[in-house]
């Protein structure tokens, strides 16, 4: 029934997710990286708000977008569930990047404030990507390992 709901939309028939969620996270990979040639960017990043699957399509112009919304009741678990688990993983990382940039920002050292920049976007496009593949079908996550490493676990 839902593929068939669904037939024409941007939204995968096969998870019933879709992409225009990461624009969210898009969005604040790319504030990050333009932070080392405009540091009042930062004031932009510090704007930024997580948000979950549907509020992200409650407030955006994604024209299937309370289709979208109605469509994640039904996502299989297999999908949703590491979906979330990734969401978590950005939010936790955006978090600890914001506070390291903020503090570059205030420290003048421009070359670490380039460094913290370019790490921050380098997992948090990695962090994409691995969501990107779970909203195409992939159900797998990335390594907990590795963002408690960027975290300084």
């Amino acid at each position: 029934m839902w593929r068939e709901r669904i037939r024409g939309a941007n939204i995968s028939a096969k998870t019933l997710l879709a992409t225009d969620y990461l624009n969210h996270f898009n969005e604040i990979a790319m504030l990050v990286e333009m932070v080392p040639d405009m540091p009042d960017m930062i004031e932009d990043c510090k704007a930024w708000r997580p948000k979950g699957y549907c509020e992200h399509f409650r407030d955006s112009g994604f024209s299937d977008g309370d289709l979208a919304i109605e469509a994640y009741g039904h996502v299989p678990s297999k999908f949703r569930i590491p979906l979330e688990a990734t969401i978590d993983q950005m939010d936790a990382v955006v978090a600890s990047a914001l506070e390291r940039i903020a503090a570059a920002c205030g420290s003048g050292d421009e070359q670490r404030l380039r460094h913290d920049c370019m790490a921050s976007v380098e997992i948090m496009r990695r962090i994409i990507q691995v969501a990107n593949g779970i909203v195409h079908g992939t159900a797998e996550v990335m390594d907990q390992a590795e963002i408690d490493d960027y975290l300084g676990r």
